[in-house]
């Protein structure tokens, strides 16, 4: 794992919502069923040290859509809620950073590190990673803190959950930013003492 040399991490969950919990919505399967109790163990040093966290919570436009506001697949599950004061961010599209203050916040706080966790993988995960090294920050994305739903490829072959899981961090691995898990995350923090 890279050194950690900033002094102010951002940690960036993304979409943890009660309407990933209908795995028929989004495919048969869904891989990683520990991805949430990680992201709760970084939340939980990010809290305790006092570190910059941003909560991101999809706002589908769709009505018909489990995430949509109006719908109880919204609300962010109670393993990572958001305490009063944390900074919750609301998105429409697969990034994080697209009609949204992100970037703004990570600027003016002086943020140039940031710790992707969340749902899923393959989609709002991706493609918040790779803006994120896009925009020059330096990027980790924690593999057993995400996790992916099987897909029906164009040919109407079928991709397990863990596949598209394992693709998408590949795609993004080292070009985007280092995957990392957990452990690895919260080992390197302590051992740097630069960094908190």
């Amino acid at each position: 794992m890279k050194t950690l040399q900033n002094t102010n991490p951002a940690l960036i969950l993304i979409d943890i919502q009660q309407g990933f919990d209908n795995i028929n919505y989004w495919g048969s399967e869904r891989n990683n069923p520990d991805a949430e109790l990680n992201a709760r163990k970084l939340l939980d040093y990010w809290r305790a040290n006092k570190l910059p966290l941003f909560h991101i919570q999809h706002c589908s436009v769709n009505p018909d859509s489990l995430l949509h506001e109006n719908n109880p697949g919204n609300a962010i599950k109670d393993v990572v809620k958001p305490l009063p004061g944390e900074p919750v961010i609301k998105k429409s599209v697969n990034s994080s950073f697209i009609g949204t203050d992100l970037q703004q916040r990570l600027d003016e706080a002086g943020i140039d590190t940031v710790v992707i966790a969340g749902l899923t993988t393959e989609h709002c995960v991706s493609t918040t990673t790779r803006m994120a090294g896009n925009y020059g920050y330096h990027t980790f994305v924690v593999a057993d803190a995400t996790a992916a739903f099987s897909k029906t490829g164009i040919k109407g072959e079928h991709y397990s959950a863990e596949a598209v899981h394992l693709s998408a961090l590949a795609q993004i691995n080292n070009e985007f930013a280092e995957v990392v898990n957990t452990d690895e995350v919260i080992r390197a923090f302590k051992q740097n003492d630069d960094f908190l």
